[in-house]
């Protein structure tokens, strides 16, 4: 038996996962936590994963190893390949400033004008998460630290290349589908834009990672024979380890909310909804991604002093539309639509809606009402939805995946529990391994499908109130 070996090095966790190259069947496996926040000293992802390694039994029989991570997060290297600070993550939205200014200056002070032209140039318009308003926030808040940056890369080309035997600033390797949540390379073109690079650190020009194709092998193991792939961002690394297809669209409901689609064309939202990425195989993956997801039912959970199976329970014993009681939850900010300041709303409260049942289904179905929103902007798009699949820590609970569908309109379809980041990562690994044209076809035995009536008085409701909120 061949062995390949997946890495997710997610915000938070590090998992790793061994299976066998021919039928994808999982041997072993290992996971290790990342610190909490949205600073990270990235040293601690590389301790992890020596980590969550061992805990899968090591990795001295594996020929072959890929590394899916984490998007946006901006990790600034000096010339000795030392980490000038801590990384900032996807999700720190001190940025948000940077961002806004990104946008009004390519448009020469016209908003609108700045917009169309960053959808053209990069395929997406900038918000805090993207690595380029990172890049600007560290020129404006810390210009010294600017000056020592001599490249710049992602969460998953620095542990490619902590993990690879060739640690030279030159060897850094990223993927099209890392590479295209950057802001500053473009999955229309395949090419850099190196001029908005250096106009985000206001004239500095850090190098940048090369972009390897989907299964180049970049190197091997410091400690070992295996090979290295690419690896890619977490998004299409899971839509590599679900074996999405082009009609296909990936819900996911982990820390963030995720839609994704496989399309074979590029995309350019001039209003920054949808995100134009790439994906790991060479077609495209435009997305929408929220703040607020799986962390939305743990917080109505501990609000009603309730576990995960009763909130469920609860939502599912409540009538359609919670008696028109919603909650719009941007707990913690929101990224689409882009509100980086906003809070949560209740609407609607009244006697016969105060209950827990009608909350629990409040809960749930402004969650699934968002990422019905990041659905149909895709479709607006002109991206062609056969199938939705449903991904991520939330789908497990049975209220989500029987609301689902009525939410967003389609039939859903629900994969056992897995670790689709990390099995993307090994598919790839794979697939770099056999130097096929395609990747390796892998079973994917125990879909389950559900169906509902449409739901649309629920997503009227909900658009009745999403923008009554603090913070807009």
């Amino acid at each position: 038996m061949t062995l390949v070996a997946g890495v997710d090095t997610s915000t938070q966790a590090c998992k790793v996962v061994v299976r066998d190259a021919a039928t994808g069947e999982l041997v072993r496996s290992g996971r290790a936590p990342h610190p909490a926040g949205t600073e990270v000293a990235p040293q601690a992802w590389e301790e992890a994963f020596r980590a969550a390694a061992a805990q899968a039994g090591g990795l001295d029989d594996v020929e072959a190893l890929a590394v899916g991570g984490q998007q946006h997060g901006m990790v600034c290297l000096d010339a000795d390949g030392e980490v000038v600070r801590d990384a900032l993550l996807w999700n720190d939205v001190r940025s948000a400033p940077a961002a806004a200014d990104l946008i009004r200056e390519l448009g020469d002070g016209d908003e609108g004008a700045g917009r169309r032209a960053w959808a053209d140039a990069v395929g997406l318009v900038p918000v805090a998460s993207f690595t380029a308003t990172k890049l600007r926030w560290l020129a404006d808040a810390e210009p010294a630290n600017a000056d020592r940056t001599a490249a710049v890369c992602l969460p998953h080309d620095w542990l490619t290349w902590r993990l690879s035997a060739d640690r030279d600033l030159g060897s850094l390797v990223t993927d099209r589908g890392d590479a295209s949540g950057t802001a500053y390379w473009s999955a229309r073109t395949g090419e850099y834009r190196l001029d908005l690079l250096e106009h985000a650190l206001r004239g500095r020009r850090p190098a940048v990672p090369r972009v390897a194709g989907p299964a180049e092998r970049v190197g091997t193991l410091a400690d070992g024979r295996a090979v290295l792939g690419p690896g890619t961002g977490d998004n299409a690394a899971a839509a590599l380890g679900l074996a999405a297809r082009p009609g296909d669209v990936v819900v996911s409901i982990g820390t963030s909310g995720v839609v994704s689609a496989v399309t074979p064309t590029a995309v350019a939202d001039v209003t920054g909804t949808v995100a134009g990425f790439a994906d790991a195989t060479g077609n495209h993956l435009p997305l929408v991604a929220t703040m607020n997801a799986a962390r939305v039912l743990d917080a109505a959970a501990a609000l009603l002093g309730v576990d995960h199976a009763t909130l469920s329970d609860l939502a599912l014993s409540a009538p359609s539309g919670a008696a028109g009681l919603v909650l719009v939850p941007y707990l913690e900010g929101e990224r689409t639509p882009n509100l980086p300041n906003a809070t949560g709303s209740v609407h609607g409260l009244t006697l016969r809606s105060s209950t827990p049942a009608h909350w629990a289904r409040a809960a749930i179905e402004g969650l699934l009402c968002g990422l019905a929103d990041g659905i149909e902007a895709v479709v607006a798009q002109g991206v062609a939805v056969e199938r939705v699949l449903l991904i991520g820590g939330a789908a497990r609970s049975p209220a989500v995946q029987q609301l689902a569908p009525g939410i967003f309109g389609r039939p859903v379809l629900v994969p056992p529990p897995g670790e689709y980041v990390a099995d993307g990562a090994a598919r790839q690994a794979a697939w770099v391994l056999s130097g096929a044209d395609a990747a390796p076809e892998w079973a994917q035995p125990g879909l389950q499908e559900f169906d509902a009536a449409p739901a649309a008085h629920v997503r009227e409701r909900y658009a009745e109130v999403r923008g009554r909120t603090d913070g807009q």
